[in-house]
This record gives C-alpha cells, structure tokens and sequence, in this order.
C-alpha cells in the first residue's frame, strides 16, 4: 500500500531573539563567574551557526529563577496553541478537513503534560471521536521521524486513511539557571522551540513523496550519550561531547545497508533531509558526503534560521525541500538522532 506525504507546515512561538541580543543576557546569567569561562560560553554561542532562535517565553524569562512547575505550566499552555496553530496550517494546505483524519500521533520531549496534546487537539478542532491517538514521548530529537514511521506502518495497513504527525517542542524550558555545565550551555546555544506538521496518506487520491521504506538503527551501550535527568528544576539536558564522533562511526552502518536494501547507493540519492542536531554533526556529515557532491544546504539554513527545535526540525528540512519541487522521481533519504541512542531513516521518491 502506497504511503504518500501530502503536506508539512509549521508553526513559531510568538518570542525570537537574533544570538547577537542573547548575548548581554549572558552577562547577567553569568555574573560572578570566571572572566575566561564567559568568554568561552560566549565563544560558543557565536559560534554555533544559529542566527536567531524562537521561544515560548521571552528570552528574559528564560534566564529567571522559574520553577519546574511555572515553566512546565508555560509550556503546557503554549504547545497546546502551537498544536492547534500547526495543524490547522497543514490541513489548510492539504485543503483536508480536521474530519479526514483518521489517526494523530503527536510529538514532544520537553515537558510533561497528561492528556497529551492530542487530547486537546480532539477537541479544539474537533476531530472524529474514533480517531486514533497515539503520543509520543522521551524519543527526542528522532521523534519526529519516529512519528511518520508509526504513521506509515498505520497507513500502510489501512488503505484510504489519513493521519497527522504533530511535533512541538519547548528546549528553552528546560533550561537550567544554575547550571554551568557545557551540556547546559551548548544545548541553550543551540537549540530553539517551534512546532511542525506532517500530514500522510493512503488514500488513492493524495499525492506528495512516497514513503519506499523506514527503518531504526539502534546503538549498543551508548544510553548515556544523550537525554533528560528529571530533577527538581525541571528536565536537565545530557548531551555528551562524544556524540558527533559516535555519529560519524556508525554512519557507513546507518546509512548504505539501508539504502541496499531498497536496491540503491548514497549516489542515488538527490536530497539530503537530516536533522540538524548542531555545528559539528553537520560538519560531520559534510566530510562524509561533501566529496560526493551532496550538500544538506537546507539542513544547515534551517539550524541558522530556528536553531535545533528537536523532533520538529526535520521537518522544517522536509517542508523546505517539498516547497522547491523536486523533480518526479527524485530520491530523498531522511534522518535524524535521537536518545538511546538511535538513528531513523525514510527513503522518499517525489
């Protein structure tokens, strides 16, 4: 059965701030602490190749002394407006009715909140009272691409459906105002909050990319590399500096045996949709494949322009890509990495 991607949207918080306006925050963040060490901190966010990040609140909230219930309460608030927000932006583009959709699987790792947001979005949009839920949580960054594969294995099995992949995620409240660790600070360098929609379809009369495969590539005894711990302030980001270099040895694995199975090699592939994690996976992934005239260009102006928004960033990668038409029969391949640590990949055809 034939799984198509009829359309992707997405959605930003209403606060923004271009890295060079984050910088004098830092100052007052940082107050008392070593000269070189601010330099430093500062050196990494000048330098994480992202121009402007979004926020679900206002960058001086961020740096204030909130507790995980004030943050998590934000955040609760603000995915449900950004889920409506997005989902409506996709059916509109899809030209669907809220009525069409058969299954929703939504997407998010940085809060807490039970019903999950597919829960309201039954009511705010009032969608079929037979719809399928399914929400998705603790995957991370390659959630967003774990929610289409759930999709398309639905899809797959149930002709003439539809289902939505809702993906919103808030990393600026998660962040943790007493912590000085470079897991800490790296991860506020880089990462931004927005939300993103997939719309997928089995029904004979949607077109968009075809889904040829899906496929988890899961890494032995690396649990640690990336993560939440929950403490008392709130989700405290585990990111381990290794993680680009690990990424980088298991790519031949992760990357060709995939595409043999579906009878192609990396110089059959057209665009390269990966979640930009940050500066250095990208560089990673550029020595990789730059030498064979790949580029993830959309993947690096997606990280300048949002920052890494964890599992909706891909999408906004796939959104870019669908937007510039690529030519019928073109190949795809997408990927991201997330918390486990693993790695999932989708083979696309326009």
């Amino acid at each position: 059965m034939s799984v198509k991607i009829k359309a992707v949207a997405k959605q930003l918080p209403q606060y923004s701030r271009n890295t060079a306006d984050v910088i004098p925050l830092l100052d007052v963040w940082l107050e008392g602490q070593d000269e070189r060490f601010i330099r430093k901190v500062k050196k990494i966010f000048e330098g994480a190749a992202v121009d402007k990040r979004y926020s679900i609140m206002d960058p001086v909230e961020v740096f204030s002394s909130a507790t995980f219930e004030e943050k998590n309460d934000i955040y609760t608030r603000e995915v449900i407006l950004l889920g409506e927000k997005v989902l409506q932006n996709a059916l509109e583009k899809a030209q669907w009715k809220p009525t069409d959709l058969d299954y929703i699987i939504t997407v998010s790792c940085t809060g807490i909140m039970i019903p999950s947001l597919d829960a309201y979005l039954v009511n705010k949009l009032q969608l079929r009272q037979d719809i399928v839920r399914l929400p998705v949580t603790e995957m991370g960054c390659a959630a967003g691409i774990s929610g289409m594969i759930y999709a398309r294995n639905f899809l797959a099995s149930n002709p003439g459906k539809r289902a939505a992949v809702i993906a919103v995620e808030s990393p600026t409240a998660t962040f943790q105002l007493d912590d000085y660790s470079m897991a800490n600070i790296v991860s506020a360098a880089i990462f931004g909050d927005g939300a993103a929609c997939a719309l997928l379809s089995s029904h004979e009369d949607d077109d968009g990319p075809e889904i040829l495969a899906d496929e988890m590539y899961h890494f032995y005894d690396n649990i640690h590399m990336m993560g939440f711990k929950l403490v008392n302030t709130g989700l405290q980001m585990v990111l381990d500096v290794e993680v680009p270099e690990t990424i980088a040895s298991h790519f031949p694995d992760i990357i060709h045996p995939f595409l043999a199975k579906n009878g192609l090699t990396i110089e059959d592939i057209d665009h390269l949709i990966f979640h930009p994690g940050g500066k250095k996976i990208i560089q990673t992934v550029e020595d990789l494949f730059g030498g064979m005239g790949k580029n993830i260009d959309d993947t690096k102006e997606v990280l300048r322009l949002y920052g890494n928004m964890s599992s909706a960033t891909v999408l906004y990668v796939l959104e870019r890509i669908m937007d510039n038409q690529p030519k019928p029969g073109e190949k795809g391949l997408m990927l991201s990495f997330g918390p486990g640590f693993s790695a999932q990949r989708i083979l696309l055809e326009f």
